[in-house]
């Protein structure tokens, strides 16, 4: 199969956690996977293990917050393959806690950078070989501190993904005459290694928050990456500007 016939995927933030369980389940539809991050060694480990499961994967590190490096890696992966079909911006994080009285102007602008930045970045530097796909979409991720404005001294991470729940309308509606798509999902509280440290400190804290969840449980990184590749199949062919909560019904409260 010749390099213009490939499907090829990009996903930031891939070298762990929902975003390597994302670039798996694209690797087995069928699309050579772009895995992105900061962690070099944990980069080459996750394409090794992907290569072994029969998956084209390349490791590109790169910080989504450089516009820079963000611009320069997409347009290398774009040129060597002539075509982007599937833009999943999975990168991002809570950063740390802090009130706004006391919020550092720097820490202010890392927050935005690493959630809402990083999707321009990455986006905008996509768009042109995203034009030369087939069935071409972004897929964001925001959260329901998009809708709640987050938890004690998250508000600047609920602040910067109720921007990502704007651009990913914004970009949808921009797009559409080329036949993008531009969806993104809101994950609920998954069992990654992003809470690991509550796990191993807290036990009790972390068991707990199951009980603000319809469905009773944590969910699984999987049932994230699932979604993600739905949005990017052709099943989801005539859905854009759209946000699935993938929470187990967290987003109600109960």
């Amino acid at each position: 199969m010749g390099n213009e016939q490939k499907k090829i995927a990009i996903v930031t933030g891939a070298t762990g956690g929902i975003g390597f369980e994302v670039a798996k389940s694209l690797g087995k539809k069928g699309y050579a996977v772009m895995l992105n991050g900061i962690e070099d060694d944990a980069g080459a480990q996750r394409v090794d293990e992907l290569t072994k499961e029969g998956i084209e994967a390349e490791y590109y590190g790169f910080d989504v917050t450089k516009e820079e490096e963000v611009t320069a890696n997409i347009k290398a992966i774009g040129e060597k393959y002539g075509r982007i079909d599937v833009l999943v911006n999975n990168a991002g994080g809570l950063g740390g806690r802090s009130r706004f009285e006391e919020m550092t102007t720097e820490f202010y602008r890392f927050v935005m950078a690493l959630n809402l930045d990083s999707v321009f970045f990455t986006s905008r530097a996509a768009i042109p070989y995203l034009k030369k796909g087939e069935n071409a979409s972004i897929i964001n991720y925001t959260s329901n501190a998009g809708w709640n404005a987050g938890g004690p001294g998250a508000g600047v991470y609920g602040t910067s993904k109720a921007g990502v729940h704007a651009i990913t309308r914004a970009l949808a509606k921009d797009l559409a005459e080329y036949g993008i798509r531009v969806n993104a999902v809101s994950p609920g509280t998954i069992d990654t290694p992003f809470h690991a440290q509550i796990k191993k400190t807290k036990p009790e804290v972390f068991a707990s928050w199951k009980n603000n969840i319809m469905l009773g449980r944590l969910g699984e990184p999987e049932e994230v990456a699932s979604v993600v590749s739905f949005l990017a199949s052709k099943d989801a062919s005539f859905i854009t500007a759209e946000t699935i909560q993938v929470g187990g019904g967290q987003a109600l409260g109960i």
